[in-house]
């Protein structure tokens, strides 16, 4: 039996996961002390009823699509029409030290996962599959090096299906363990948040809780930056062929290139509350979609070699988090928030790492430094960092 669910109704569906993962988070003290985004625990409720109804009742539902990445690249407009480059210097010392120890987690994620690969008889291809290619590059990346991978000299046939349970996993794990990583290190070492108050708006993304006026006409000049920022991004995505960047890191590069393009020029002021509305409704519904229309069944199907590659990518970045990027980023509250977003891109994704990092300052107070540090490493930096490290690796006479 098919039930094909058509724009509405999937906007529907979305709304309802985020409604129903807030609902169950309230009546839960276990979530709320780990501090599970609502979008993880909705979707993934969400998402397994559809494999019980599939595999059990033989209903299979499909969904309509078309929101899922106009969602996404939204979002990241609206991090870049709220890069002020500004940004960088509030960043300071910190901002290096982090991009330093991301791209230590890529090259370890590569190492384990074609280590694990070699010593389990298996193409190592899985494990660079299973590597930062999905680990801290998710779908798009996955998507893009799978495509790759299927073609000579490598012709490595299930490189796509690889890549996509891989990142589904990821973006699972990287949601659910961010929030209990912070909240260990918060516990263990008597952590305080710095409440100092925040009279620039710096942190946009920290409390999307926060009441913000919007009056219609502004509503609609912000949306028209977004716009502006999805076409562009998209047409330069299909213009520039000889670097492989995602999309959404083309709408982002164009948000904020537009944004201190009109500070400088004094056209325009860009509404920072407002688009951080927009980027914070897209955000919550894009995870929504994504986590609720999960294979389940592709997961279950995952052999064995790649099971034991994952288990052992999120150990690592567990560990990791804990005991490099926690210390090496000071050893302070911000440190423990900035580890929390660190396993959401680390495992997932960007907008991963921004809900858990939403949902821990909701809970143990604001971190400012962190919500300017992570979007730009996470958001400006990661994907061109990878694709480096990834271009190292499979030049490595093993996968020829």
């Amino acid at each position: 039996m098919e039930i094909t669910l058509d724009f509405y109704s999937t906007l529907c569906a979305m709304v309802f996961v985020l409604l129903l993962g807030a609902f169950i988070i309230k009546k839960s003290k276990f979530l709320q002390d780990y501090n599970i985004p609502e979008p993880v625990v909705g979707g993934i409720i969400v998402a397994v009823a559809i494999f019980i109804a599939n595999r059990y009742a033989g209903i299979n539902f499909n969904f309509d699509g078309s929101l899922k990445d106009p969602l996404m690249l939204a979002f990241y407009a609206s991090i870049g029409l709220s890069a002020d480059f500004a940004a960088f210097k509030k960043g300071g010392k910190i901002l290096f030290v982090f991009l330093f120890i991301v791209t230590g987690l890529l090259i370890l994620q590569n190492l384990a996962g074609v280590g694990v690969a070699l010593a389990m008889g298996e193409n190592p291809l899985i494990g660079l599959l299973s590597g930062s290619i999905t680990m801290s590059g998710g779908h798009g990346t996955g998507a893009a090096w799978a495509a790759e991978f299927i073609k000579e000299p490598y012709s490595y046939a299930p490189a796509m299906e690889i890549a996509m349970a891989a990142a589904t996993f990821g973006l699972i794990a990287g949601g659910i363990i961010g929030g209990p990583v912070a909240r260990y290190l918060v516990v263990k070492n008597n952590l305080i948040a710095n409440n100092v108050a925040n009279k620039d708006d710096s942190a946009l993304f920290e409390k999307p809780e926060k009441e913000r006026l919007i009056t219609a006409s502004s509503f609609v000049e912000s949306l028209a930056l977004i716009a502006i920022c999805l076409l562009v991004g998209t047409e330069l995505k299909k213009i520039v062929t000889f670097v492989t960047m995602p999309t959404f890191v083309w709408c982002l590069l164009v948000g904020a290139v537009l944004r201190n393009l009109l500070s400088v020029t004094k056209i325009h002021t860009v509404f920072d509350r407002e688009v951080s509305v927009i980027g914070n409704v897209s955000l919550s519904l894009f995870l929504a979609f994504a986590l609720m229309t999960i294979n389940i069944s592709q997961l279950i199907s995952l052999a064995l070699p790649m099971l034991a590659i994952l288990i052992v990518q999120i150990v690592i970045m567990v560990f990791y988090a804990i005991f490099i990027t926690y210390r090496f980023c000071g050893k302070n509250y911000d440190a423990a928030v900035l580890s929390a977003g660190h396993c959401g891109f680390g495992l997932g994704a960007t907008p991963t790492a921004l809900v858990n990092m939403q949902t821990v300052t909701k809970h143990y107070g604001p971190s400012h430094m962190a919500f300017i540090v992570v979007p730009l490493v996470g958001a400006f930096f990661i994907d061109i960092i990878n694709a480096f490290v990834i271009s190292g690796m499979v030049s490595l006479p093993i996968f020829h």
